[in-house]
């Protein structure tokens, strides 16, 4: 696998609000090991737009934990895969990635909740769309 892979970071855990992630760990893979790793500050840009952030990085696929509707669609329009619903140890993640033995979830969600209605009542982060 030769790839450049994103991680929402935060202490060396995967940020599960995606589009909240002020920093991502940018791992460069080349030949099924990771050669080198960069932490990269987002310097406030979030949610879909974090899509155009990630390909001016030159990333290839995103693993994160919670990822809303309009951020999933931005990834895919910029041609970035998504592996979603992993938790723990960002390095873990990758390490799991390269081994053939990451498990993501079949479908992404934004995984946060505001107040008894869910996003789904419009909550300013994924409105009309969480599906909870």
């Amino acid at each position: 696998m030769n790839a450049t892979i994103a991680i929402p970071h935060d202490n060396g855990q995967i940020f599960q609000h995606f589009g909240k992630s002020a920093q991502f760990k940018i791992y460069a893979i080349e030949n099924d090991k990771v050669v080198s790793s960069t932490i990269e500050n987002t310097d406030g840009v979030g949610h879909e737009t974090l899509g155009l952030w990630l390909v001016q990085h030159g990333v290839d696929a995103v693993i994160c934990g919670n990822v809303g509707p309009g951020a999933q669609g931005a990834l895919m329009a910029a041609g970035i895969a998504l592996l979603a619903g992993v938790e723990g140890p960002a390095d873990d993640a990758v390490a799991k990635l390269v081994a053939g033995t990451l498990v993501a979830a079949n479908t992404a969600n934004c995984g946060h909740h505001h107040g008894a209605g869910g996003c789904g009542g419009g909550c300013g982060h994924c409105p009309g769309h969480c599906h909870h």
